[in-house]
């Protein structure tokens, strides 16, 4: 059975020791407060190098015996090198696997390291809880970005959340400034630029429809859960165009803001070819250990294991 540490690194780093495909001992956090949000952040380049490995020994308990590590980060990841990271722009062009290797065999783990986007390693850990690990998974995880990740792993870019949905000049509201993306749209931040008045929770509330008189509270709101779904089943639908039919699950600390069925009629009037309409969408909770479990596999695969 192999033996690795899976690592996600968002808010904070969290990481794990996997064996045979399940998370054995607790999650190792850092920051442990959960209310500190910027502890990351505020780390220079090596510095949070220097905070995963800590967490990968924590995770190892004494083990030398890894035989590889996989970390997930959010941003455009290719060949080990860290080429765009919004959320941690101190890991932008950082040759992450390099520091990675270099400092895990500095304290005795020769373990083969993988750098992966985090939305592919929670493709990836949904495979694998799922025993799915022979089909195409993609997932959509809606937070304060958006994310997209597919398994099984495929080279390219796959910046689902920058798909152009639109081509309105008033869409600008992506973190990356361009024009009419689905982050511009679904993205947290995005909503709250938008709705400058409102929380998120908030704006889908107010576009519940009243019972009485089938009329929601906030017109404006209701609008607005019509393009965000709109969206969503835009995106998807271009996938399914490009990459054929399969499983899709939707995660993130927004998912609960999704109506499958508005959802689901969207998308029927966009995907009209019958070879490709036997796709399926599902909701599922966000979980850490999923996305530990994910970061793991793919540093498995990658290695051979």
């Amino acid at each position: 059975m192999a033996k690795s540490v899976g690592v996600t690194v968002s808010e904070r780093i969290q990481a794990a020791l996997v064996v045979d495909h399940k998370v054995v001992g607790d999650l190792q956090l850092f920051p442990s407060d959960p209310e500190e949000q910027d502890g990351l952040v505020e780390l220079h380049t090596e510095g949070l190098a220097a905070a995963i490995c800590d967490r990968i020994l924590a995770a190892a308990n004494g083990a030398t015996d890894i035989q590889a590590v996989g970390v997930a980060v959010p941003g455009l990841v290719r060949a080990g090198v860290i080429e765009e990271a919004p959320n941690l722009p101190q890991l932008k062009g950082a040759r992450l696997q390099e520091l990675l290797t270099n400092q895990l065999r500095a304290r005795n783990i020769n373990a083969a390291v993988t750098i992966l986007n985090d939305a592919d390693g929670c493709a990836a850990g949904l495979a694998s809880l799922h025993g799915k690990l022979d089909h195409l998974i993609r997932v959509w995880t809606l937070g304060v970005g958006i994310g997209y990740g597919r398994y099984p792993f495929t080279e390219g870019v796959w910046e689902g959340g920058h798909t152009v949905i639109t081509l309105d000049e008033k869409e600008r509201f992506c973190g990356c400034g361009g024009r009419g993306h689905l982050e511009g749209i679904m993205g947290h931040r995005a909503m709250r630029l938008r709705f400058l008045d409102m929380e998120p929770e908030e704006i889908f509330e107010h576009a519940k429809l009243d019972p009485g008189t089938g009329q929601p509270a906030d017109q404006r709101c209701l609008d607005f859960k019509k393009l965000w779904h709109t969206a969503l089943a835009a995106a998807t639908a271009a996938s399914i165009h490009m990459a054929g039919t399969g499983k899709f699950f939707l995660t993130g600390f927004n998912v609960g803001f999704v109506d499958l069925p508005m959802l689901k009629d969207y998308l029927q009037q966009m995907v009209k070819m019958s070879p490709l309409q036997s796709y399926s969408l599902e909701i599922v909770e966000d979980e850490a250990h999923t996305r530990v479990i994910g970061a793991a596999v793919t540093a498995e695969q990658a290695a051979g294991l």
